[in-house]
């Protein structure tokens, strides 16, 4: 079996929570994140779980399971990555406005108000650079 298509594959998803809860404790790379992850599971800090359970799950600290942890840390960390990519609001007209007519309104108290209407809108995030 090769670790890697195991760590990419059929991964127990508390394995999978157990890296990104280690990552989102201190956002670091590959080797400091696998220093994190140890320092976790010797605190049982996740879930109440030890290093012995975490084996149970799939998480290996020891050199053999290094490569099934490095290649589940990368695909963790390149999720969390996407998540924080960079987006746009996009606004546009719910239904196409053809024309937009205001009625003079009377003086107003408020001066902040200069008129209002109404227009439903549709509120899209797209990724930055679109």
């Amino acid at each position: 079996m090769d670790p890697m298509t195991d760590a990419t594959g059929g991964t127990d998803p508390n394995a999978v929570d157990f890296v990104r809860f280690c990552y989102r404790r201190r956002r670091v790379g590959w080797p400091e994140l696998y220093d994190e992850m140890c320092s976790v599971a010797n605190r049982g800090l996740y879930l109440g779980y030890d290093v012995d359970d975490l084996a149970g799950l799939g998480i290996g600290f020891s050199l053999f399971g290094m490569p099934a942890l490095a290649g589940l840390t990368a695909r963790v960390m390149a999720e969390e990555h996407a998540l924080r990519r960079p987006v746009a609001v996009v606004i546009t007209p719910d239904s196409p406005v053809v024309e937009i007519r205001t009625a003079p309104k009377p003086p107003q108290d408020d001066p902040r108000d200069e008129g209002t209407f109404d227009i439903p809108i549709r509120l899209a995030m797209v990724p930055s650079g679109a």
